[in-house]
């Protein structure tokens, strides 16, 4: 098959050895990204190995069209078992990082182990360099990737310009939701794998080589990379995103009645126009920022102008970031939102679970259920609360362990907002019920991405209310974005490449005969792969549940109901091939 190096790097970091073994005819159900990491997950980890442990494997998966032509495609994954939610981990990062891992020439590569001391390790074509670098620790991510592209990327002739993934304090600290860095700003953002990394004492990754992959028809992919510039290149969708990025959603959503508000009591709040795109556009230097080989450029590469913040230089934020403090946390000034996206970066932290652990203590201060120094809207006292989760202090170190064990250490479980240990993003279920299977379907917890069913429901595909038939609709989507993760693509170009354009891509890439059926059964394989981990690990049908909270009326009246939510389910289970305890039937032998 072409679109592969053929080649997997193994990395023992307690040892300090490493080796190159051929892909080989892995069965794969589709050839690189998630289905390649699940099926290294499933293949190499200890069933109900702690994900801190050195045995927990980590999984970093190139996919088939990174390197090429192809628009969208400057992507990674990383996959492992969650520290968060001690389930399948999953998260996708872009920028210029991506062609770098891709050039040191390897389909995946699996670090397993933990090392003495914190330690960089340099991946190029021959395998990888370990360099002992205490003198990195507590390094802030930013500075820590100027390190390690500096002094420890791989030098050799002909090598491309080199990309590393880094950890910052949160995560050598191995708190629950931190995250991994590239390119400053790009984050691999969720499900804590930054801990992982932290477990295993790895600073960060640097990348360099000369490998690059070979397609099967150069010339048809050149020519299809061309005709899908000229197609989609000037869409109204991609003016809209180059124009405001995802802030744009801050004004939809509030108009919608789904903007998460208040820890999740309310749709929408009184001061969404001043954390709007709008306002953060007109007030302040922002221009567009592309990952490589992307006509969209979605990224607000922003400089504050003025206040307390000016001269701040940060992309973003993004909406998700803007609902977790401008909408849960109630925090009203767009520039503290970026201060405090700033702030997440540099730690190493996920915004979207430190907003909802940020206004999950704000509104048990509310109630008098929690003696806390945070109030809503408060951006100095989050602040505060940022740095001490980063460094395990205080009331940051419960907070640290995640919401499921740091709530139930506090005496807050039953108004904690979470799926698997997940917490939500800014698409309240109540509105969009869609989402709410989502939410309760996806294997890493309550994802958003894993469906992107929100437009769906917002563009008028599908009523948002609807319960029946939703199901089906939901399994199209969610089935045509796990290619968009095998093969890796931006989930922004998911208009672009339907399942037509998807089987052409994939033909002129690898070469061999696919078409929209067997892309269909491939991608259902996949999912039913992540499903079998995640039982492995102990799943059960309780949680696929939604919180109470969600369950519990908006002030508007829009509920989603658990005997809907029930209907969802089911159907979803039943449409999947699964039993009525959601557990897939036995794989056919490859």
């Amino acid at each position: 098959m072409h679109g592969i190096h053929g080649r997997i790097l193994f990395i023992d970091v307690s040892e300090r050895t490493f080796s190159i073994e051929p892909l080989g005819d892995a069965g794969l159900p589709l050839p690189g990204g998630k289905a390649l990491g699940t099926r290294l997950l499933l293949q190499h980890n200890p069933a109900g190995v702690d994900p801190l442990a050195p045995d927990n494997r980590f999984v970093i998966a190139t996919g088939p069209c990174c390197g090429t032509s192809a628009w969208g495609a400057s992507r990674y994954g990383v996959f492992s078992k969650s520290p968060q939610t001690g389930f399948y981990a999953e998260s996708y990062s872009g920028g210029k990082t991506p062609e770098a891992i891709d050039r040191a020439g390897f389909d995946a590569i699996v670090v397993t182990g933990a090392a003495d001391a914190l330690t960089v390790l340099a991946i190029h074509p021959d395998g990888c360099d370990f360099h002992e670098t205490p003198h990195l620790r507590g390094l802030e991510t930013y500075a820590a990737e100027d390190a390690l592209i500096q002094d420890y990327a791989p030098r050799g002739a002909g090598y491309g310009r080199p990309g590393a993934m880094v950890i910052g304090p949160a995560g050598e600290n191995l708190v629950a939701f931190s995250v991994i860095e590239n390119d400053y700003w790009r984050s691999a953002g969720r499900c804590g794998l930054g801990a992982v990394l932290g477990a295993k004492r790895i600073k960060g990754l640097v990348f360099a080589g000369d490998r690059k992959r070979e397609v099967a028809d150069p010339e048809g992919l050149k020519a299809f990379a061309r005709e899908f510039r000229e197609a989609h290149g000037d869409s109204p969708a991609v003016k809209a995103y180059r124009a405001r990025g995802t802030t744009q959603m801050v004004a939809l959503m509030n108009t919608v009645g789904a903007f998460p508000s208040r820890y999740w009591s309310a749709g929408t709040c009184d001061h969404w126009e001043r954390i709007s795109g709008d306002v953060f556009h007109e007030q302040h230097e922002v221009t567009p920022h592309a990952c490589l080989k992307c006509f969209m450029a979605c990224g607000r590469k922003a400089r504050i102008k003025s206040g307390p913040h000016k001269g701040l230089t940060i992309e973003g934020p993004e909406y998700e970031t803007i609902y977790a403090f401008g909408g849960l946390c109630m925090v009203r000034n767009i520039d503290e939102i970026a201060h405090l996206n700033d702030l997440c970066d540099r730690l190493g932290l996920d915004t979207i679970s430190a907003g909802n652990l940020c206004a999950m203590v704000a509104e048990a201060s509310s109630q008098g259920r929690l003696d806390a120094p945070l109030t809503y809207g408060d951006a100095d006292s989050i602040s505060a609360l940022l740095e001490q989760i980063a460094g395990r202090e205080g009331l940051g170190d419960i907070l640290a362990d995640g919401i499921v064990k740091g709530a139930a250490r506090l005496g807050l479980s039953d108004m904690a907002v979470h799926v698997k240990g997940l917490e939500p993003a800014g698409y309240d279920p109540r509105v969009l019920k869609g989402m709410g299977l989502t939410y309760g379907t996806s294997p890493r917890g309550a994802c958003h991405l894993r469906t992107t069913f929100y437009k769906a429901e917002l563009s008028g595909m599908i009523s948002s209310d609807a319960v029946e038939g939703k199901a089906d609709l939901l399994i199209d989507f969610e089935d045509r974005l796990v290619v968009f993760d095998c093969l890796i693509l931006c989930r922004f170009y998911r208009d672009m490449y339907d399942w037509a354009t998807l089987v052409r891509l994939l033909t002129l890439v690898t070469g061999t005969s696919w078409d929209e059926p067997s892309l269909r059964r491939a991608a259902a394989r996949v999912v039913d792969d992540t499903r079998r981990f995640n039982i492995r690990e102990g799943l059960t049908p309780d949680d696929d549940q939604l919180p109470r909270k969600l369950h519990e009326a908006l002030p508007t009246g829009q509920v989603i109901t658990r005997e809907e939510y029930a209907l969802l389910l089911n159907e979803y289970y039943r449409l999947r091939g699964w039993d009525e305890s959601g557990v897939p039937p036995v794989p056919a032998a490859q």
